[in-house]
């Protein structure tokens, strides 16, 4: 009996193979650099409210209580009393830096879904199955203002 040939699936017009080719690595990492940034910039905000930089709703405790949401999300461990707000940005930050996509592609997914901590990204990562959001739906609204930028600059 003659085996069936299944049809390619594409995402995003890019054909999605096991393992992932260079198109997908590609299409992954600039995915991953606007996710990297947009958790930066709320590592930063949390931060800021957190030491009494930054005037915001629910004060420093909500700041401090968003880093280490972030730092759980990121490292996988929680931080309890005893840690320095400098010492827990720091490890969030270089944990971040070293993350892999797969990781980042779950967890990114796990902070826009749970309380909007991050926003929407234009664009999910390819070859990964679990996700919180059907990105197919996303409308301009959703965009992080990083993908906004970089949109705006190519249609210049």
């Amino acid at each position: 009996m003659p085996k069936i040939k299944k049809s390619p699936i594409f995402q995003y017009g890019i054909e999605i193979t096991k393992p992932h080719s260079n198109e997908m690595y590609s299409h992954n990492d600039h995915v991953a650099e606007e996710m990297k940034g947009n958790i930066l910039s709320e590592i930063h905000l949390a931060y800021g409210q957190a030491i009494g930089n930054i005037a915001a709703n629910g004060g420093m405790a909500k700041g401090e209580e968003r880093l280490r949401e972030l730092g759980t999300a990121i490292e996988g461990s929680g931080y309890g009393e005893g840690y320095e707000l400098d010492e827990i940005k720091n490890n969030i930050i270089n944990s971040l830096d070293n993350m892999a996509n797969w990781q980042l592609h779950e967890e990114y997914s796990y902070l826009s879904f749970k309380n909007g901590i991050v926003p929407r990204t234009r664009f999910m990562m390819v070859g990964f199955e679990w996700q919180k959001h059907d990105y197919s739906f996303c409308t301009d609204i959703d965009i992080s203002p990083i993908a906004r930028m970089e949109e705006q600059t190519k249609n210049l």
